[in-house]
C-alpha cells in the first residue's frame, strides 16, 4: 500500500510541474504578444509625435503670414 500512496504523490507532483510549466509557456507567450502591442503603440506615437511637430510648423507658418498681413494693413491704414 505504501508503495501505491508514493506513486500517487509522484503521479501528483508530476501534474503540478506539468501545470507550472504550461503557465510558464502562457506567461511568456502572453509577455511576447504585449512587448509587441508595445512596439506597435511606440511606433503609432511616434508617427503622431512627427505629425505634431509639422503642424506646428505649418501653423506658425500661417501665423507669420497673418502677421505680416496685418503689418500690410496697417501701413494701409497710415497712408490714408
Amino acid at each position: 500500500m505504501q508503495r501505491g500512496e508514493e506513486l500517487d504523490q509522484f503521479r501528483v507532483l508530476e501534474e503540478k510541474v506539468d501545470s507550472l510549466i504550461q503557465m510558464v509557456t502562457d506567461a511568456k507567450r502572453d509577455r511576447e504578444s504585449m512587448l509587441e502591442k508595445l512596439h506597435i503603440q511606440e511606433e503609432k506615437i511616434a508617427d503622431l509625435t512627427s505629425e505634431v511637430e509639422a503642424l506646428r510648423g505649418i501653423r506658425d507658418k500661417a501665423k507669420q503670414r497673418i502677421l505680416s498681413l496685418l503689418e500690410k494693413m496697417e501701413q494701409l491704414d497710415l497712408k490714408a
